[in-house]
């Protein structure tokens, strides 16, 4: 599958479903199933790509801030919430995490405490095989190596948060008292 198929079926999913991402998730399925199995696999393949090119440690900060914590599967349910978003918000958010500021909803949690998680998003291509051919999805080849996070930050640490993330730390983090 190409790129621009995968991110045009995750729109037709947004069409159809409005702004919640368990529900885009579950259109997505939808679509899938009536989809070849060959394409169903082919979406698994992009997406663990995807999955993979977002495996950064200032998304991961970011959805510490934005969730209030973030473990290794909460952030990568994250992802899944963000693959939702579709693919201008999930590029815009990899290339620059603090650009997750700008979102309504996202500026909404800082005062709702809403998170943004959906597991349903990652598990899609599983559920539509599943649907279409009542078997499993075959085993795809190796997970995507994950980059080396030596990078890694303490995202409890207030400043070091501000540093990297102003915007969102505006948000998230109580402002510095004077």
């Amino acid at each position: 599958m190409r790129t621009e198929d995968f991110w045009q079926l995750i729109d037709q999913a947004r069409a159809g479903a409005g702004e919640e991402a368990d529900a885009v998730a579950a259109r997505a399925v939808a679509l899938l199933a009536e989809r070849d199995p060959e394409e169903i696999v082919g979406y698994a393949e992009h997406q663990r790509r995807v999955i993979a090119a977002s495996y950064r440690v200032d998304l991961w900060g970011a959805a510490y801030l934005i969730n209030g914590g973030a473990s290794d599967d909460g952030f990568e349910y994250f992802r899944g919430w963000l693959m939702t978003q579709g693919r201008a918000v999930f590029a815009r958010a990899v290339a620059d995490p603090d650009s997750l500021a700008e979102l309504p909803r996202v500026r909404a949690a800082a005062l709702s405490g809403e998170e943004f998680e959906c597991e349903d998003m990652l598990a899609a291509p599983w559920d539509a095989y599943r649907k279409a051919t009542a078997a499993e999805l075959p085993a795809g080849r190796e997970r995507a190596p994950e980059p080396d996070l030596n990078d890694f930050w303490d995202f409890d640490d207030e400043d070091e948060a501000r540093r990297r993330l102003p915007k969102l730390a505006a948000l998230f983090v109580e402002p510095p008292e004077e």
